[in-house]
């Protein structure tokens, strides 16, 4: 990857927060939750949904002194040159896609053809000033091709340009018994993490504060020392601030 695109330095230092953690106040008062989230102490986030609201996030974010160094899109079978421009108003260096149909996943050769489809959408980021990346789920890892998960498969085939995002909660879920050590193959493809906590389930409702769950939080920070690392519950039986809040502290506290 290059200068212009990767993720600098001084991103990986503190946590980001995937605001799809925090949809529904978002969708309640977007610039008040952009605020709550920096008054606990987050100096960047990742955005979700971002195209038509990009100009409204720019400026909650300029308002509460926060940066937004990566997000979330659609890329695959998307107008990708109006999702960069969007990327562009928030300052974004690189787009994750979150989700390919899980059929893909299930042969060689449909892992080939979603390989060759991100390169060509990194070659037309690249025009934007912007990389891109994919962001995996339990199902990339559940779906074993010669013995090897379909995630991997897709590492070694895509285009260096295609930046990795792990999940590593959903990556343990699918199966992944040692998450550090996947970390340690992938390597420096692997430019962010999702941070997420909980006893290893299918059930969103089950995650809990970063922490405070089954996964090896500290292990599998040391193992991609050059990843950003992106608090996210995908949902959370009670305040989700709450379990925020608490996730923050604790990631600082080993951090610090």
């Amino acid at each position: 990857m290059t200068d212009s695109t990767a993720l600098k330095k001084s991103d990986v230092t503190h946590p980001s927060l995937q605001l799809y953690t925090v949809r529904n106040d978002l969708e309640r008062d977007l610039p008040a939750t952009i605020a709550r989230v920096a008054r606990i102490g987050f100096r960047q986030v990742e955005p979700f949904g971002f195209v038509d609201r990009a100009g409204a996030l720019r400026d909650a974010l300029d308002a509460s002194d926060l940066s937004a160094p990566t997000a979330h899109a659609r890329l695959v079978g998307e107008d990708v040159d109006a999702i960069f421009r969007a990327a562009s108003v928030l300052g974004a260096s690189t787009v994750y896609d979150p989700f390919i149909d899980p059929d893909r996943w299930l042969s060689r050769d449909g892992v080939a053809g979603i390989a060759a489809e991100m390169g060509e959408i990194a070659r037309v980021a690249a025009g934007h000033g912007i990389a891109v990346g994919y962001h995996n789920h339990a199902f990339e890892f559940r779906s074993r091709i010669d013995g090897t998960s379909a995630f991997e498969v897709f590492a070694d085939a895509v285009a260096d340009e295609v930046q990795l995002e792990v999940d590593t909660y959903w990556a343990a879920v699918g199966g992944e018994a040692d998450v550090p050590a996947l970390l340690a193959r992938l390597g420096d493809r692997v430019t962010a993490l999702h941070i997420k906590d909980g006893p290893l389930t299918d059930n969103d409702i089950d995650q809990v504060a970063v922490g405070s769950g089954s996964m090896d939080v500290p292990a599998i920070l040391a193992a991609a020392p050059q990843a950003l690392r992106v608090v996210e519950l995908d949902d959370f039986a009670g305040d989700a601030f709450d379990a925020v809040a608490d996730s923050f502290t604790y990631l600082e506290g080993i951090q610090a």
